[in-house]
């Protein structure tokens, strides 16, 4: 596991900042220091809108798509893809597209249909300040993608593949080299949560994509989604906020932003200015339409959590069909604080790791802090004694058998161990041969062997089996010797693929059987022995067979 642990916490994608993700997208002001702008200005050639920063980057924008077609930055060119320009959606096409200057902003407006989008230039900021809103579903996904000359930064990385060599082995997306590595522009292999910043270097000059606070996005902070990718082609980097892969929220709808991006002279944007530039008060004066400043925001602020468990993290989130927000609660004390939220009544959930162990609401009113008292956790599964336990309640397969592999390769990667295999409790680390998830038609069947002593076979006792999510509705049918219990119904989980595309981020649920004391071996020197089988209704074949992501297992007493 060290080799992929390596890789994840070396991989060039990865940033967090000092500010809390909750507050990065209404937070950011400048990224990089400003600089003399006796060139700052905006320019029209006929076609398109010319913006120039006046510190070194000169971009144009379209002016009858508003696709931004030309980034320039100290003389060389980096926009441009396969043909393809930088756009919100996939591209908006025919759109009214107008510009403003607003002292030292220079605003582009694009209206297209029911949805508006902004792109702005800053005096003496090398950055292209980013807004989009929408107002309804005519579009099936939300996001921003810029596209990248190729050759200027490396192609590598679990989310670059080079298709003139690299072997497609899944839904046109999902790539194998000749080393039997495999790639795909789903293995950036990051939560929301984890990240502020992606983007690419080559040492002396760095692009990145500087994400929002996802306060209209969906999928929580646990959320993974498309980051940035390479090949021969070109580079994309992206901010989502919307996707349908592996989603289990709705689409919010409303202004998200800004988000951003920004040139650097080699390094990723540093702390100290995102913590120095932090306030957005220039953007309350470009009227932007659903632009909320500070002043009509609110907070809310906890006291701590009681009952958490010290061995693994917290995160406190908030959620309504409006917006959503988390923050990161202190470990020991639990004492957590989210600023910036709009006004309105949220779902408040406490996460130990990705699972909900406790659920209230709470108010935010703008101008103020709502205080939290102590909350008391009563919810964790881990609570409850247990006679074995494989793996830990914490939301997530994160301690069993090739999951640190599996948010950055496919299951066919030679790099996994291999998939079948039985358990023996009590014979080891059971980390190495339980697998994080199952197939129907690749592992099912899956033994457990254990031993119970004669007063514990005496009695009956509760199974219990946490999945994060689950692929065409399998879900576990358990024998235990010769018994077997029934077929559970299916939770809602997402329709579309997960387990094969780096994430098994989908709905927590905890399945349990009552198996009776007739069950057990009487004898506490025999074994007796746990099947775990995929069910479902739906048919597929090796990796796209019906499957589902493991939490945790445990035989209550």
């Amino acid at each position: 596991m060290r080799s992929y642990d390596d890789t994840i916490s070396q991989h060039p994608l990865r940033r967090r900042t000092l500010l809390g993700a909750a507050a990065v997208g209404v937070a950011l002001a400048a990224v990089e220091g400003t600089a003399a702008a006796a060139g700052f200005g905006w320019s029209d050639d006929g076609t398109q809108y010319v913006l120039d920063t006046g510190a070194g980057l000169v971009f144009k924008v379209s002016k009858s798509t508003g696709d931004l077609t030309s980034l320039v930055y100290k003389g060389t060119e980096y926009e441009g893809y396969g043909g393809k320009h930088s756009h919100v959606e996939s591209g908006l096409g025919a759109s009214t597209v107008t510009l403003a200057q607003i002292g030292s902003t220079v605003l582009v407006t694009v209206v297209h249909g029911t949805l508006r989008h902004y792109i702005a230039a800053r005096s003496g900021l090398n950055n292209v300040y980013l807004w989009t809103d929408k107002a309804d579903t005519s579009f099936t996904a939300t996001r921003f993608i810029a596209r990248l000359k190729p050759g200027i930064f490396p192609n590598t990385g679990p989310d670059s593949w080079v298709e003139g060599a690299d072997t497609v082995i899944e839904a046109g997306d999902v790539w194998q080299r000749a080393d039997g590595h495999t790639r795909s522009k789903h293995y950036s292999g990051v939560r929301v949560t984890d990240y502020d910043t992606i983007g690419y270097t080559t040492g002396s000059v760095g692009l990145w994509m500087i994400r929002s606070n996802h306060e209209k996005a969906s999928g929580g902070p646990f959320y993974r989604s498309l980051l940035r990718h390479s090949n021969e082609l070109g580079v994309g980097l992206y901010e989502i906020l919307h996707y349908n892969q592996s989603q289990t929220e709705a689409m919010r709808f409303g202004l998200q932003g800004p988000y951003l991006l920004a040139f650097t002279d080699g390094g990723t944007p540093s702390p100290a200015l995102f913590a120095a530039n932090h306030d957005t008060s220039w953007v309350d004066g470009l009227g932007i339409p659903g632009w909320v400043g500070a002043a009509g925001r609110g907070r809310v602020a906890g006291v701590g959590l009681a009952g958490m468990d010290a061995d693994h993290p917290y995160t406190v989130g908030f959620a309504n069909a409006d917006a959503q927000y988390w923050t990161r609660a202190t470990a020991g004390t639990g004492a957590f604080s989210c600023r910036g939220m709009l006004p309105g009544i949220y779902t408040l959930t406490v996460y130990k790791g990705e699972l909900a162990v406790h659920t209230g609401t709470v108010t935010v009113t703008a101008g103020t802090a709502t205080a939290l008292h102590t909350i008391t956790l009563t919810n964790d599964p881990s609570a409850a004694p247990a006679i074995w336990r494989i793996g830990d309640w914490d939301g997530t397969p994160g301690e069993f058998k090739n999951a640190a592999l599996m948010t950055y390769a496919h299951p066919a990667d030679v790099r996994a161990a291999s998939w079948t295999g039985n358990v023996v409790l009590g014979a080891g680390d059971v980390s190495t041969s339980f697998p994080c998830y199952v197939w129907k038609d690749v592992n099912d069947g899956v033994l457990v062997y254990f031993r119970l002593t004669a007063a514990q076979a005496a009695a009956a006792h509760t199974l219990r089996i946490g999945v994060t999510t689950a692929f065409l509705n399998g879900r576990p049918q358990v024998t235990v010797n010769d018994w077997v219990s029934a077929i559970p119904s299916p939770p809602t989980q997402p329709a579309t693929r997960s387990l094969t595309n780096g994430s098994y981020r989908g709905n927590n649920h905890t399945f349990t059987y009552v198996v009776p004391a007739s069950a057990w071996k009487t004898d506490p020197s025999q074994y007796n022995v746990l099947r775990l089988n995929v069910v479902s209704g739906s048919t597929g074949t090796g990796f796209l067979s019906a499957g589902t992501a493991f939490d945790c297992v445990d035989l209550l007493p």
